[in-house]
């Protein structure tokens, strides 16, 4: 090309979206221990967590007691919230194993269905939440992140969006309590 002003400017939105693309959960597969959803989830597990705004204030804190049971490639979650104001709210998950690294979902406050990918340690779950606000339903986007650390804590990562616009994140670290 005789314009290298020009080739800068056509190559630059090019580099910027493929910058964007993010990771995806195969590059977690050598990532240890391995996430098994069925098996981190079956029985109790405590979690802690908060919503931070698009400015990153932290604007509510919560924590969760969920009980999981599985049978066969199906698990159903029950989480149980307790916010920091003193509500509280009751959520249950349906996830089915797909195959080897993919999972389906359903939830009453879930819009269709959430999908997530697991590779080595990590775990990617997206759906779609109406989310209730004042007088209002909003359908929310989260993109979940979780890592499985070592003695049975898993990390996780919540981005919302709506209309592709960050709305805030929720941050949460789950403990698995072993039967006595």
């Amino acid at each position: 090309m005789r314009y290298p002003r020009l080739r800068a400017l056509l190559t630059a939105p090019i580099l910027f979206l493929t910058g964007c693309a993010g990771v995806s959960p195969e590059a977690y597969v050598a990532e240890r221990p391995t996430l098994d959803l069925h098996e981190y989830f079956n029985g109790r597990v405590d979690a802690w967590g908060y919503f931070a705004d698009r400015s990153g204030r932290v604007v509510r804190r919560f924590a969760v007691e969920i009980e999981g049971t599985t049978q066969g490639d199906t698990l159903v979650l029950d989480e149980r919230f307790t916010y920091s104001d003193g509500t509280s709210s009751r959520r249950v998950w349906t996830i089915v194993r797909i195959d080897a690294h993919r999972y389906s979902g359903t939830a009453g406050d879930v819009v269709g269905n959430a999908s997530g990918i697991a590779y080595g340690n990590a775990l990617r779950w997206r759906y779609v939440l109406a989310l209730p606000v004042g007088e209002r339903t909003y359908n929310v986007d989260f993109d979940d992140w979780m890592y499985l650390q070592d003695g049975g804590v898993m990390l996780n990562k919540s981005i919302m969006k709506k209309f592709g616009f960050r709305l805030g994140e929720v941050n949460l670290a789950f403990v698995r309590r072993t039967p006595s």
